[in-house]
């Protein structure tokens, strides 16, 4: 075995420019590969973070009327919950507030003002002095110029369906990279919220906590956090294999090169296949050989690729690749992303990747040389075809 790892070696290394190429070619599809999957790895690792510290919680219990993607269940999606150390409610309506004249139609959002569950800054709303506090996301403030301190008229309807408005108070602005918690909201104590509206004990959703247990509700409808980044595991997904594309281009010009080698040995080669089996190689030894050979490619560009990959994402998993290119854009379409991706190259990646690429080079390589199983031996030594 050892032998026949020698042999291959320097059979490929004989071959000069050629294989330099090849290797060149697959290890950069390799390198490619790393970067490609680390980097969505790492938006994966921290967009299932910040969803699940600002949003999601460790699961939320979901009204049975009210749809997400329905606007109009929001008056009717809510209902009577049971105290839970375990749950937070939040309860949704629909008003519009009046910055500088303009109408905007917002979410008002109840939460209870003491909660730790997400790390929404609610405990500025119970610690403030104004009528009516509330907090919203900073690019809620930046797309309607708003800052803190700032006074604006909201309406919106009670129990009765009766409109009423009154001025609210921004007495704080955060900063997040989830924009469903973002976006054309307005975050308000569940507490003054039931004042205004004449609702008590209503939600619209609740929030579980790491030690929520789960039993059925009637009327209400659980989602665990792996339920609800369904959504972005799919984005993930599909993004993945858009990129795909490219290094797929690159692996598919490097196997075509091992491919192109593997004929040329066969074709050319038939002299030394005959020494071979001469010499007391059966010829499933020196397919093995020529297989080996195609693979080795393999071997040296996981090499250099790793070489090269590694330095290089461990240096941008510090450093972080800027997006703010896109990121105004994505965040507009509810896509949660920050300012900078820090991609993760985990050992199972790495390995997988190795795995992949080892695999695909010994499949293209032994296709061209099981024509040397059929050779007839006299014929090889001749140099016959």
């Amino acid at each position: 075995m050892l032998l026949s790892f020698r042999l291959a070696f320097r059979n490929i290394i004989s071959s000069g420019l050629r294989t330099w190429l090849t290797i060149i070619t697959l290890s950069l599809a390799f390198v490619m590969i790393l970067f490609f999957n680390s980097l969505y790895m790492g938006w994966e690792y921290q967009g299932i973070k910040d969803q699940v510290n600002w949003e999601f919680a460790e699961g939320q219990l979901i009204h049975a009327d009210y749809d997400k993607m329905d606007p109009f269940t929001i008056e009717s999606g809510h209902g009577q919950y049971s105290e839970n150390a375990h749950l937070t409610p939040v309860l949704i309506r629909q008003a519009n507030i009046y910055p500088d004249g303009r109408m905007l139609p917002i979410l008002l959002k109840g939460i209870a003002s003491e909660q730790d569950v997400v790390k929404l800054p609610t405990k500025v709303l119970s610690n403030s002095k104004v009528p009516i506090p509330v907090i919203i996301g900073q690019g809620m403030a930046q797309d309607n110029h708003l800052k803190k301190g700032d006074e604006i008229l909201m309406r919106w309807k009670d129990k009765n369906g009766t409109f009423d408005a009154q001025n609210v108070t921004i007495v704080d602005i955060f900063e997040t990279t989830v924009p469903t918690v973002d976006a054309n909201q307005v975050w308000i104590g569940l507490e003054k919220l039931n004042q205004l509206t004449g609702f008590h004990q209503q939600a619209t959703y609740l929030l579980a906590d790491k030690e929520y247990k789960h039993q059925n509700i009637e009327g209400w409808e659980y989602e665990s956090k792996q339920e609800l980044l369904q959504p972005f595991y799919d984005l993930i997904e599909m993004k993945k294999g858009g990129s795909s594309f490219l290094y797929g281009i690159l692996m598919l010009i490097a196997l075509i090169a091992i491919f192109d080698s593997q004929v040329f040995s066969v074709f050319k080669r038939q002299k030394e296949i005959g020494t071979y089996i001469a010499l007391g190689f059966t010829k499933k030894r020196v397919t093995f050989l020529f297989t080996l050979e195609g693979t080795m490619y393999a071997f040296i560009a996981t090499i250099v690729g790793s070489a090269v990959a590694i330095p290089l994402i461990m240096w941008l998993n510090k450093v972080g690749i800027p997006m703010t290119s896109n990121l105004e854009q994505s965040r507009k379409m509810g896509i949660t992303i920050d300012e900078f991706i820090y991609p993760l190259l985990t050992p199972e990646l790495f390995f997988k990747t190795i795995i992949l690429v080892v695999l695909l080079s010994a499949v293209i390589s032994y296709l061209p040389v099981r024509k040397i199983s059929k050779m007839n031996t006299v014929d090889a030594l001749k140099g016959k075809k």
